[in-house]
């Protein structure tokens, strides 16, 4: 990480240690907080998230529980990760004033577009992920229902894969993010990435294999493309940043 001696003074391990801590507890303050928001409004969220599927399902079949506790439970972990969406762009923020130390002046300005546009992202890939995976992914699944074979959802395996789905599709959209991020701190340039650009297009393909519950090419190139769109904004973000970089020379 690049660092200027002149600028900042160099932190011990216990002080980093310490100033991690300090930022883990106001991140997970501030996902209690939006978990507690997400709560109060919990049965709209749960009918918002269950429309994908509902919207597919045969006549006569319906989300169901088979334990008492499975529906609190299942209601506690969509708070959760509500709240892990509402409180994102603070959290953003902590991660961005843990790094920023170790940053020069000209990159330490960059904190409110590195919070505005990674929120933009993370929350962004969940919705596209609801939006245009959900549909297509449940109604293929969906599908293998039949007069012999009965679908009968359960709450806390529909809303765990949904879960997983919209959190995964959030990470995945912070691409540009982390490649502008990597370029920063010297790991990475523009001409690397074009020049690996066929590694890229294996490694997107295997992470929309892994992310898409669905096994056919149709439902997992709805994120594959969108990633590889994400990789070329990154190579266009990274030669911005290493053009500035070259004229603050």
């Amino acid at each position: 990480m690049s660092f200027d001696p002149s600028e900042q003074k160099e932190l011990s391990l216990t002080e980093h240690l310490a100033e991690l801590r300090t930022r883990l507890i106001r991140s997970i303050i501030a996902i209690s907080i939006g978990f507690c928001l997400s709560y109060a409004f919990i049965e709209p969220i749960f009918l918002i998230l269950s429309r994908p599927l509902e919207e597919v399902l045969p006549p006569g079949s319906t989300l169901i529980f088979t334990s008492y506790p499975e529906a609190f439970f299942t209601y506690l972990k969509l708070a959760l990760t509500c709240g892990i969406f509402l409180a994102s762009p603070y959290v953003l923020y902590e991660i961005w004033a843990f790094v920023a130390p170790g940053l020069y002046p000209h990159e330490k300005r960059l904190a409110l577009p590195f919070v505005l546009f990674s929120s933009i992202f993370f929350i962004g890939g969940g919705l596209f992920g609801y939006m245009v995976v959900f549909p297509a992914a449940f109604n293929f699944l969906a599908s293998y229902a039949g007069k012999d074979l009965k679908l009968l959802p359960s709450v806390s395996e529909y809303f765990s894969l949904t879960i997983k789905l919209l959190l995964g599709f959030g990470v995945a959209f912070e691409l540009p993010i982390f490649m502008v991020f990597m370029s920063m701190i010297g790991l990475i340039d523009a001409r690397m990435l074009r020049k690996n650009r066929k590694y890229a297009l294996l490694i997107v393909f295997i992470l929309a294999a892994i992310l898409t519950p669905t096994p056919d090419v149709i439902n997992q190139c709805l994120l594959a493309i969108p990633l590889l769109f994400l990789y070329e904004i990154s190579i266009w973000f990274v030669a911005l940043i290493g053009k500035k970089k070259v004229f603050l020379k």
